[in-house]
């Protein structure tokens, strides 16, 4: 077995060590979710986090980790006599991304359940981890339906496994912690509501630290138990302070004060439901209880909140989880902490823990001062704030810049006579969509958008497993087995079942896509209220692929050339932040575009060949350039879309012509791409839903398939 990092190594990263320290000291915290960039010593810290856990006290023999002292009535292994446990470490277990249902929950052998009656069951990883930590790696690109058993085990603390009216249950209580790249896309609300607590991290840009980081790395790398020996001490220390918190934690005082400061910034933070009071609550306690107080004070509190409530701040996809830190002071201070009476309080500034080697002291990002000893808002070795960056002085009498002026400033036109570049402007503001799907029946990733065949949903038939059996078809598999009895020299009343019987449900649900997002910033795009409203439409887009989990890529074309701004991706925010910058101006190079759309489309399809796109032209149809190509611009934008009807591409053109004069040059697009045209008037709610008719009627049409033989 390999060495584990020192959790003490770790440089840096105050708020995450402190984090995963606090529910290591009171696991009712709830978990942790961290979000940060690649690289950044997230799963490192997690790992090392089991090794500071106490030891739990189990029955010898119990698959499920039940305690001496209260075995789970319900636990598949029991019941349990009586008789003493044994102490081993606490498990710390990994869930894979691409685990299956039964790897996560267990398995129960079907053939024997209906053959003799028998529960025989194979525990999976909520067993394991009862008791200890479950760790998911990249927990935002989990599946679906693992991410909806995860929610019921974590609500009700067990897990039940549900096969053909035979069921098991088993206690799975666990600290759930969870790491994530942003970039990557972002995790359904009520999963992320169940995480306790969030920290952000990233890597520091200090060089000193960042040397450090490398030292120590390297040197782990060259000698991990070496390594691990001289940090020993301070593992320690670390355990033995975890273990003295853990003991003094049911001597806290939560007082009224506090709870009034509690219940105040969740509401003026306008927190939904209550679970963020409740955290809170837990976490100001932990904070006390690990600094060796038995009262809990405003900065506890405070802490607790920069902890506790960024990611349930959100209210879309769009919108970065954070606090404001003023207005978190402003409520504070509205409810002072209360006076002890007759109490004398420890030193609150508790003593420097001893320097391991090769520490460098809080600049190096020790232990000492990378949080791993003490919370970041007290003792001696905690960092000093930085100080603020003070603004030059500006000119009093200059009058404020406008925030979005109705038309753009003149410039001068470019030396091939299209319209100069323009700064990006804001969108307007998203509305609610009606779902677009691509037709057919797909075999694509877990979603909400167009319908698949999936491992959950409606059952539509049966067949026999290609694999392990994971969906009984109960009536098949009896209609199987049926005929044989007599030869099976069958007797009794059982059924006489054998492999060969087993039969498979095929279920029907619905699958995520990919949106691929063509948008044309071009000169003739430029006027400020048609960009915003063209923005905001595909803000509402976007806003709806969140919804149903699908990827997208952003495609810009304007000048003379495409740009893949966005690579197909799970995050929409990335396509948000990307679409909000976007500038305008020059030539129409619609074909460089739809060839731009092409090549994404083909790499994607090597990547992940049952994912289908759905392709979102949005443009007012002019063709003004050719790109390096050459020839005529119309011609060749035709031809190109053509070509993506040609290999079945679900497309719809969004028409952002505006004006009392129309050319309908949009609807030439659509026609040649085999999909409708709609105005930006038109993806409006009840319009969109006409549009979904369209798609599919246009993409079956005989019309379109007769193109398809032809081309």
């Amino acid at each position: 077995m390999s060495t584990p990092y020192p959790f003490t190594a770790v440089v840096g990263q105050t708020d995450l060590r402190l984090a995963l320290l606090l529910n290591a000291v009171s696991p009712a915290v709830g978990g942790v979710l961290v979000r940060g960039e690649k690289g950044t010593a997230k799963s490192t810290a997690v790992r090392a986090l089991s090794a500071l856990l106490p030891q739990v006290d189990v029955i010898p023999g119990c698959r499920f980790s039940c305690a001496p002292a209260a075995p789970d009535p319900a636990c598949p292994d029991g019941p349990h006599k009586p008789g003493p446990g044994h102490d081993r470490p606490a498990r710390m277990v990994e869930l894979p991304v691409g685990a299956s249902e039964d790897r996560l929950v267990g398995a129960l052998d079907i053939e024997r359940a209906l053959a003799e009656g028998v529960k025989a069951f194979e525990p999976g990883l909520l067993a394991d981890a009862h008791r200890g930590i479950l760790y998911v790696d990249e927990v935002n690109l989990l599946h679906d339906h693992l991410i909806d058993l995860l929610l019921d085990a974590a609500a009700m603390g067990a897990s039940y496994v549900e096969r053909e009216g035979v069921s098991v249950r088993h206690a799975a209580r666990f600290l759930l912690v969870g790491t994530m790249n942003p970039e990557e896309g972002e995790l359904r609300p009520q999963l992320l509501d169940r995480f306790g607590l969030t920290v952000q991290v990233a890597a520091s840009r200090e060089p000193a630290q960042r040397v450090e980081v490398v030292r120590r790395r390297l040197a782990y790398e060259d000698d991990p138990a070496g390594f691990a020996t001289r940090w020993s001490g301070d593992e320690q220390d670390i355990r033995a302070r975890v273990v003295a918190a853990r003991a003094l934690l049911p001597k806290v005082r939560l007082g009224d004060a506090s709870l009034l400061q509690i219940a105040a910034t969740c509401a003026g933070f306008e927190v939904d439901g209550m679970r963020a009071d409740i955290v809170m609550a837990r976490t100001a306690t932990a904070l006390a209880a690990w600094a060796g107080r038995t009262d809990v004070r405003k900065e506890d509190v405070r802490q607790a909140a920069l902890l506790a409530l960024p990611h349930r701040r959100r209210r879309n996809p769009f919108d970065a989880p954070g606090l404001d830190e003023d207005k978190l002071d402003e409520i504070l201070d509205r409810f002072p902490d209360e006076e002890p009476e007759n109490e004398t309080d420890p030193d609150p500034d508790p003593e420097p823990e001893p320097e391991g080697p090769d520490d460098g002291g809080p600049e190096d990002g020790g232990p000492d001062g990378g949080g791993g000893g003490v919370p970041p808002q007290s003792g001696p070795d905690a960092p000093e704030p930085e100080a603020p960056e003070v603004p030059e002085a500006q000119d009093d009498t200059a009058p404020p810049a406008p925030d979005a002026p109705e038309s753009p400033e003149p410039q001068p036109a470019s030396r091939d006579g299209a319209a100069p570049e323009q700064a990006a402007v804001r969108a307007a503001e998203p509305f609610r969509t009606k779902m677009l799907s691509v037709p057919g029946l797909g075999e694509g990733a877990s979603g909400r958008r167009s319908r698949a065949r999936t491992a959950h949903g409606r059952t539509t038939g049966a067949q026999r497993p290609r694999g392990h059996l994971t969906k009984l078809h109960l009536a098949a598999t009896i209609q199987a087995a049926a005929p044989h009895q007599k030869a099976r020299g069958r007797s009794g009343r059982g059924l006489v079942v054998r492999k060969d019987d087993l039969r498979q449900a095929t279920r029907e649900g619905r699958e995520g896509n990919l949106v691929l997002f063509v948008v044309d910033a071009s000169g003739s795009m430029a006027a400020r209220q048609r960009m915003g409203a063209v923005k905001g439409a595909v803000l509402s887009l976007l806003l709806d692929a969140y919804q149903r989990r699908d990827k997208v890529g952003l495609i810009t074309f304007r000048g003379a050339a495409a740009e893949l701004a966005l690579p197909p991706t799970s995050s929409v925010d990335a396509a948000a932040a990307r679409l909000e910058q976007l500038p305008t101006g020059g030539r129409t190079p619609l074909a460089a575009g739809l060839l731009k759309a092409h090549e994404v489309l083909r790499i994607e399809r090597l990547r992940d060949p049952s994912r289908r796109p759905l392709l979102v032209v949005v443009t007012d149809g002019r063709a003004t350039s050719a790109g390096s190509v050459g020839g005529d611009p119309r011609e060749l934008s035709g031809r190109s879309a053509r070509l993506l009807q040609a290999e079945g591409v679900a497309s719809v053109v969004v028409d952002c012509e505006s004006g009392p004069v129309r050319l309908g040059l949009a609807g030439v697009l659509a026609a040649d791409l085999g999909g409708p045209a709609v105005t930006l008037d038109g993806l409006r709610a009840d319009s969109l839903a006409g549009l979904v008719k369209n798609v599919r009627t246009a993409v079956n049409s005989p019309s379109h398939h007769t193109t398809r033989r032809a081309a």
